[in-house]
């Protein structure tokens, strides 16, 4: 059997998946994507060598980036996804009653065609009519908006390439500009245990713009690192408080989880203070 064998730029091991079958291969403007079939993980969405998605997996991201968030604001109704063109992220948004309207901003179409052939279960709702796709550059569209949108959500590639764009001090103001006042901005920011440099330096550029930053975990074995952070920003509240019942179906992210997935304080400050050694 051949092996595909992971080019992640930031990961100081790689890792290596069995391939039963290569399902597409093909390359956008953008990048180069890639499905395979491994018989653990079954279908996997690749982008330039670097792993994203699987079936077997994929869960776990999408639902730790999007509901805690949404639990954290009392009651989202417009929330911005840039990225995630597989579709994960926006059919968990979904999944809250109070949200009306989710702008869907992914810079390249083909992820989004590629994910609804080959990835219908995580793609299901990215043609739901409260959806409205956009495809184009998420800093882009962020910029100048009226103070309306409840939560943004960036699912973005690694911290490379054009998805630089979307961790810049500039990009950050231009989110806070567009939250309401209760409005809730989170984004993946690497693993702690391989990219604990990177992980402070969002935070601290954040910190830059925002009052109210602080980061949470989840593990997710596909992902360098496994250990994977999630940085998450407010205009004034606790993302550490729920302020809607959990009620919506998950498989992993629930109340308890929301409660125990962000970094005990006393942590918190050692790291910011770069006094965490491994």
């Amino acid at each position: 059997m051949i092996k595909f064998h992971e080019k992640d730029p930031y990961a100081p091991i790689q890792y290596s998946y069995e391939v039963e079958n290569i399902l597409y291969s093909g390359k956008s403007k953008f990048q180069e994507i890639m499905v395979i079939q491994n018989p653990h993980f079954g279908k996997m969405l690749i982008l330039d060598g670097v792993v994203q998605i699987t079936e077997r997996d994929e869960f776990f991201y999408h639902e730790m980036l999007t509901h805690i968030v949404l639990h954290a604001h009392p009651a989202p109704k417009k929330v911005i996804v840039i990225g995630g063109g597989d579709g994960g992220a926006v059919r968990e948004v979904l999944k809250h009653k109070t949200v009306e309207k989710v702008y869907f901003i992914e810079i390249d179409e083909e992820v989004i065609n590629v994910s609804r052939k080959f990835f219908p279960a995580v793609a299901c709702d990215v043609d739901d009519p409260r959806v409205e796709i956009k495809c184009m550059d998420g800093a882009e569209f962020i910029k100048g908006r009226d103070a309306d949108i409840d939560a943004v959500i960036v699912d973005s590639t690694d911290i490379v390439g054009f998805a630089t764009s979307l961790f810049t001090k500039e990009f950050f103001s231009s989110i806070k500009n567009c939250l309401t006042k209760d409005g809730f901005y989170v984004t993946l920011s690497e693993s702690l245990h391989f990219h604990k440099d990177i992980v402070i330096e969002v935070q601290e550029t954040m910190k830059a713009v925002f009052p109210v930053v602080d980061i949470y975990t989840a593990p997710i074995a596909t992902y360098a690192g496994n250990w994977w952070t999630f940085s998450v920003a407010s205009k004034g509240l606790s993302p550490r408080d729920m302020r809607k019942k959990f009620e919506i179906n998950t498989k992993y992210y629930s109340d308890e989880i929301h409660q125990q997935a962000f970094l005990p304080k006393g942590m918190y400050e050692k790291l910011m203070q770069k006094k965490l050694e491994w």
